[in-house]
């Protein structure tokens, strides 16, 4: 049950603190749409971030669940009174989202939603996203009512006031996305730089060892008839050498793992990865997951590595209009799967089409973490691509 409108200084206060704390953009998004919905009393509230194709780069809801969430579907595309925040820049407030005529429906897993409040995040000319709220809860039996009633304000249950507040909710709000955008950005470069400054390091000394590695093994060669017990000690040198370099090569793999992955985990990075290349290509790019556990780190990144050259090849040379990846948990251990509806080709011709698709590389990265790699394809039939991995 509602406790009622927070509202005062102090309400408004807890709000915008709670948005200063959080640096990452997602924590950032979910405290402004959850702050928003408590602040104003609002069944639902949401908050979307618009991608340069039409639709959602992100959109955060609150009062939604999880189950609720994933039967509605894919992100919205920017549509009606959606596309209104992004486009037209101004406040919007009414009675019955529903009679609007910029409406266009719903998903039939959507909630039923009625008065509505949304408007823009600006930062200067540039619309950072949109926040909208719907379904004003109306004050319980024994709690004060709004200085403004529904019927002075049209119907609408949100109010004039509602709006003057979540309109200083949205101009903080943008200083808090830009915030961590600009947070998000350093942290990148600082990132890239330490990981070229590994690399730079780690191939000198990789260098250094197969250097001395070669110059044992021409003493060795050369000792072999004239003097072989010293032949003998050099050749144990070059076995310790190239242990040695193994053991910096093992070490250049680790350092150079993709951060995000260490930070974040599977789910999250190829999430990530796919909404920017859903965002960056013309053909639609999703991304499902189901009940995926931590998997040893070696198989997250042959994971990652698959889905990557898969979603390239899907992307640059089958002509797909639409790639689906899905993650799933299977027993212990996990299933990947990437597939398209683009051209295809012949499995069996697997000379020229491995070489050419990757295909030799994914199977070696699967055979490496003791997985299983399954390739369906046809010409003018599309492509999946399944990796199994075991878990650990």
């Amino acid at each position: 049950m509602s406790k009622g409108p927070r509202s005062g200084l102090s309400a408004v206060s807890t709000a915008l603190l709670a948005m200063s704390r959080h640096l990452e953009v997602r924590d950032v998004l979910k405290t402004i749409v959850a702050s928003a919905r408590e602040l104003l009393d609002a069944e639902y509230a949401a908050l979307g971030v618009p991608d340069d194709h039409g639709g959602f780069a992100q959109f955060v809801v609150d009062g939604v669940s999880d189950a609720q969430w994933k039967a509605i579907g894919p992100l919205p595309r920017q549509h009606g009174i959606l596309a209104a925040m992004l486009h037209e820049a101004r406040p919007e407030r009414l009675a019955d989202v529903r009679e609007d005529p910029r409406f266009e429906g719903w998903p039939s897993a959507h909630p039923d939603m009625s008065d509505f409040l949304g408007l823009p995040i600006r930062d200067g000319d540039e619309i950072m996203g949109a926040l909208f709220l719907a379904n004003k809860l109306r004050p319980a039996e024994g709690n004060p009512p709004h200085s403004q009633s529904p019927e002075a304000e049209g119907g609408c249950g949100f109010t004039k006031d509602d709006e003057e507040l979540l309109t200083i909710l949205a101009q903080h709000a943008a200083i808090a996305l830009t915030n961590a955008r600009l947070y998000e950005r350093s942290r990148e470069l600082t990132i890239a730089e330490e990981r070229s400054r590994l690399a730079h390091e780690l191939h000198d000394a990789v260098s250094q060892k197969l250097f001395s590695l070669r110059l044992t093994a021409q003493a060795a060669a050369a000792l072999v008839d004239r003097d072989p017990a010293r032949a003998k000690g050099e050749l144990q040198q070059v076995a310790t050498l190239a242990a040695e370099a193994a053991d910096e090569l093992r070490a250049a793999v680790v350092e150079l793992r993709p951060a995000a992955l260490d930070e974040d985990g599977l789910v999250a990075t190829l999430r990530t990865q796919i909404q920017v290349l859903d965002r960056a290509h013309s053909a639609r790019v999703t991304f499902d997951s189901c009940g995926v556990r931590a998997l040893p780190a070696a198989q997250e990144e042959a994971m990652l590595r698959v889905a990557q050259e898969a979603l390239h090849n899907a992307l640059r040379h089958s002509g797909a209009a639409r790639v689906d990846v899905t993650l799933e948990r299977h027993g212990p251990g996990a299933v990947l799967r990437v597939t398209d509806d683009g051209s295809g080709f012949e499995p069996r011709a697997t000379r020229r089409a491995g070489r050419h698709l990757g295909l030799v590389s994914m199977r070696d990265r699967t055979n490496g973490v003791a997985g299983t790699l399954t390739v369906e394809s046809a010409p003018g039939k599309g492509t999946t691509i399944e990796m199994e991995v075991p878990g650990g």
